[in-house]
């Protein structure tokens, strides 16, 4: 029979681990949560700059020049340099990106539109 003392330290070591799993675990998800923050996914980066005028890869301004894959292929913009280049520098009515998105974002992004491109934003 297990006397009132063991239990007691017993349940004291359990509780113990108990919090420090807790506290690792709220210590990981805060980083997570930090690194979502700090480093948005590729389609979040589209969402909060590009979808006000290409939404679901239309384009709201110009009609001909949206992001499907037929019109990608037709001026060129049918491969991640070539997308990051018009993201980077601008063309025309379309604002340059270098100074708002990160190297690596605009490359992301890119490779986001060309993938989407392959499934017709489906």
């Amino acid at each position: 029979m297990i006397s009132l003392n063991n239990l007691k330290k017993n349940l004291t070591a359990f509780l113990l681990i108990l919090t420090l799993a807790f506290v690792e675990i709220a210590t990981n998800s805060q980083i997570a949560l930090a690194d979502t923050a700090t480093n948005p996914t590729a389609a979040e980066v589209f969402s909060a700059n590009c979808a006000g005028c290409h939404i679901n890869g239309s384009n709201i301004i110009r009609r001909d020049k949206n992001l499907k894959q037929k019109a990608l292929k037709k001026y060129g913009m049918d491969s991640i340099a070539n997308i990051s280049n018009l993201v980077t520098n601008g063309k025309g009515i379309m604002p340059a990106y270098k100074d708002r998105l990160s190297e690596q974002q605009i490359i992301d992004v890119s490779a986001y539109v060309l993938s989407q491109a392959e499934t017709d934003w489906k």
